[in-house]
């Protein structure tokens, strides 16, 4: 159960892979939870359900002070956008302004050697909340398997996976994962400054990564190495915004011969439970894989 003496969580991204995976987690465990949408017909759904639900629009900073009233704690995980940054800071500020006593925020792989475009997202909110005064969790999940849903469309159709990069193998973790630890985390004690770096239970290479798609769905998937410029292009055909576009490719050229593959047992020692493999991931979304 939450120490936080009946103060409710406030999720951020309640709507999103993490955060409803969180939302799910405490509901279960009787934990007092608010869940921030930035849909109002999300918002009334969950209201009409009887849970606790507000409506966050980080373009309307008026939306925020409701949302943290009588908050305990501040779960931070927000979309992968170029004013991802601002838009964390801004509920930094006003988390520390209404009183909120921790925040547990979602961060990124090796976030604090700022190796790419996604690390300089996360670590002026992390330096921000060491400064805060609040007490504080880092969650730094290494890439989410669930990523692979971007090329569902081409492993369906055309049995290939495509993207920029080396051989290095990548210890891809599930954001089902990452939610079960982010929940045990919001609702047991001894976690204040701590930094959880949270992997699956096996680095594997493209190639690895398309052998498991063969054996799963019993199909020929193969792994195509592009080069940047073709990534990159090809992202901004299916409608990826610039600025994630080019972020994408410099993660994988960045990660491409290294720095990715490490194994850790974090998930395991804090849920008790095994992370989820990359062949369960695959079986467990077979349908949009085809």
């Amino acid at each position: 159960m939450s120490p936080q003496s009946g103060r409710p969580v406030l999720i951020t991204g309640a709507s999103g892979r993490i955060g409803s995976g969180v939302v799910a987690a405490l509901l279960a465990a009787g934990a007092p939870v608010r869940a921030a949408y930035r849909d109002p017909a999300r918002t009334a759904a969950m209201r009409e359900s009887g849970h606790d639900a507000v409506t966050v629009d980080y373009t309307r900073p008026a939306t925020l002070p409701a949302a943290m009233a009588g908050v305990g704690t501040l779960f931070l995980v927000t979309a992968t956008t170029a004013t991802q940054t601002r838009d964390e800071l801004a509920l930094v500020e006003e988390a520390y302004r209404a009183g909120v006593e921790r925040v547990v925020k979602v961060s990124l792989w090796r976030a604090d050697e700022r190796l790419t475009p996604l690390a300089d997202l996360h670590r002026p909110v992390e330096e921000a909340i060491e400064r805060s005064g609040l007490r504080w969790t880092f969650l730094r999940p290494n890439f989410f398997m669930q990523n692979f849903a971007q090329m569902a469309a081409a492993i369906a159709e055309h049995g290939v996976i495509a993207r920029p990069g080396g051989s290095a193998p990548i210890s891809y973790v599930d954001a089902r994962d990452v939610a079960g630890v982010a929940a045990h985390v919001l609702t047991t004690g001894g976690h204040d400054g701590r930094i959880y770096a949270l992997t699956g239970p096996r680095a594997l290479t493209y190639d690895e990564v398309a052998d498991v798609f063969s054996d799963v769905l019993r199909k020929p998937v193969r792994y195509h190495a592009q080069s940047a410029t073709e990534a990159r292009d090809g992202l901004l055909a299916a409608g990826v915004p610039t600025f994630m576009a080019e972020a994408l490719v410099r993660v994988s050229t960045v990660y491409g011969d290294g720095g990715a593959d490490s194994v850790l047992s974090t998930v395991t020692d804090l849920t008790g439970d095994a992370p989820r493999t990359f062949e369960q991931f695959v079986r467990d979304h077979r349908r949009i894989f085809g």
